[in-house]
């Protein structure tokens, strides 16, 4: 199928209808068909510099058609075997793609890498479904993958929570993960009207460019991002109060550990810097904390 035909409304819907495929609102289907997004996308994702992209959720091929222009080799995931042979017939002869089918969050991505790519690096690019947004994004953080970067559409919002440092009003423990684990950039907004069919909000392009050492030392990373999920987990208390709370510990205690990392007692959790995180945490480590935990979102 030519580029132009993925991006005309009546032609998809022209081939959706004759492989009998109907979207799911339960998997968040809205397919990206604006001309001018993916492309862009393809170019500002870093394909070029590593050995290939991975993308999650191909949905009907439009960005996998423009990854196969510019990088060696795409793996793409998808979940819905129904759109298997719809992209079969929308990716004819881009012999560099490889369709995987499954979840992204079940499969070994590090046996992937390692079967399609020899080992990495690669890049991800990726339209996410916004439900998944945030288990995604954290899933390809934690997991010790070799990634130079991660570029995604996400919902607008969701965008501006991932890239507000800590210490700004829309941070929260997502954001945290992000910034210890990458730095962040939001490329480009995307109308709704820029999806078949369109959804209620409008998107936004960002990319995670993966670090090679976190920006602070912390001495136990699990009991960072725990202490991180607690301080946010009751957004409208004090830090205080929510650490106390959620962690289970006594509030002069925890009072001390903010001070400690310089921060006044009376502060939210947004208004910590990762730096008074990191020192909040490892000041609560010493206090014979549980340290059990996982990286998450709250």
């Amino acid at each position: 199928m030519s580029k132009s035909s993925l991006s005309d409304p009546g032609h998809i819907k022209e081939v959706l209808a004759r492989h009998g495929f109907h979207f799911s609102k339960a998997l968040g289907q809205n397919f990206l068909i604006n001309p001018g997004v993916c492309p862009r996308m393809a170019a500002e994702c870093g394909a070029q510099a590593c050995k290939g992209v991975i993308e999650v959720g191909p949905g009907i091929g439009v960005l996998t058609w423009e990854l196969s222009q510019v990088a060696q080799k795409v793996c793409a995931i998808e979940l819905d075997s129904r759109l298997f042979p719809v992209l079969e017939e929308t990716l004819a002869g881009r012999d560099n793609v490889k369709l995987v089918p499954g979840d992204v969050m079940k499969l070994d991505l590090n046996q992937l890498i390692r079967q399609e790519f020899g080992g990495g690096p690669v890049c991800v690019c990726a339209n996410l479904p916004y439900y998944i947004t945030s288990p995604v994004i954290l899933r390809l953080l934690e997991e010790g993958l070799p990634l130079t970067s991660i570029t995604v559409m996400v919902q607008k919002e969701a965008a501006q929570r991932l890239c507000a440092a800590p210490g700004e009003r829309e941070c929260g423990a997502v954001s945290v993960a992000v910034h210890y684990r990458s730095q962040p950039k939001l490329l480009f907004q995307v109308g709704r009207g820029s999806f078949l069919p369109p959804p209620k909000v409008d998107s936004a392009v960002l990319r995670l460019d993966l670090r090679q050492e976190p920006p602070v030392s912390v001495a136990d990373e699990d009991w960072f991002f725990r202490v991180s999920r607690a301080a946010f987990a009751q957004r409208r208390k004090t830090a205080a109060n929510s650490l106390s709370a959620t962690l289970g510990l006594p509030k002069p205690q925890v009072e001390q550990a903010l001070a400690a990392a310089g921060a006044p007692e009376n502060v939210r959790a947004e208004r910590l810097t990762l730096e008074q995180l990191a020192a909040l945490a490892n000041a609560l480590l010493g206090e014979g904390a549980c340290k059990k935990g996982t990286m998450g979102v709250q």
